[in-house]
């Protein structure tokens, strides 16, 4: 008993102490890692209309692929960039997150993910950080699970986001956790919006039953 309580303690320490840590430091690292490439490319040339686009590749993705290279230029440099100040202050930090989700997704299709694959093991022989023919998407797909938690956790206690909700007296609401349909559909959303870029036949379907999940409990109420 001792020791389980003694375990017990010490977990809700770590959790107490976690609320401030692990948000602040993944913030800082994913900031730290878009501002460089933000910055690169503010202060390069354009590589987009340069790319040596291979067969295997997928390219731009609907509708980024009817945009000039240009225009897509000008919404990555500047998106990486304000996204990653808002990142390392904890400004609107879901926003910013689920933004370079989507960022770091179409650069996924456009240069890392392969344009066709026949089966989960060779799909995963592209989960490589060194390019390969079959493509090399080990590094957007980390970055794309260190973004999620701040989509769905928010910035932390160590972020502006955190002093709002302070300053409008609102701190209990930190502790709400509403589950049901309509929670299920909002993480199916998130997961639709990072994987149509790579892949709409999975992007799609998720899209949907977000859809419907959020909308069935609306139905029903008023039924």
């Amino acid at each position: 008993m001792a020791i389980i309580n003694f375990y017990d303690n010490l977990t809700s320490r770590l959790r107490a102490s976690g609320d401030f840590v692990w948000p602040l430091f993944l913030r800082l690292i994913l900031a730290w890692e878009f501002w460089e490439a933000g910055y690169g490319k503010l202060t390069g040339e354009n590589w987009f209309a340069q790319i040596p686009w291979a067969d295997w590749q997928i390219g731009f993705p609907y509708p980024f692929n009817q945009v000039p290279v240009e225009l897509n230029w000008l919404f990555a440099t500047w998106g990486e960039l304000v996204f990653a100040v808002m990142l390392a202050l904890g400004l609107f930090t879901r926003f910013a997150a689920i933004s370079l989700v989507v960022i770091t997704m179409v650069a996924t299709a456009a240069v890392h993910w392969p344009a066709e694959w026949n089966s989960l093991a060779e799909l995963w022989s592209s989960y490589v950080i060194t390019p390969k023919d079959a493509g090399n998407f080990k590094l957007p797909l980390l970055f794309l699970f260190m973004l999620l938690p701040l989509v769905f956790h928010g910035g932390g206690k160590l972020s502006i986001d955190q002093l709002l909700i302070g300053m409008s007296r609102r701190n209990h609401k930190l502790e709400d956790r509403t589950g049901g349909l309509q929670s299920a559909g909002l993480a199916l959303l998130v997961l639709g919006l990072a994987s149509i870029w790579v892949e709409p036949v999975l992007g799609i379907p998720l899209l949907v039953a977000s859809a419907l999940a959020m909308l069935i409990p609306e139905f029903v109420g008023k039924s």
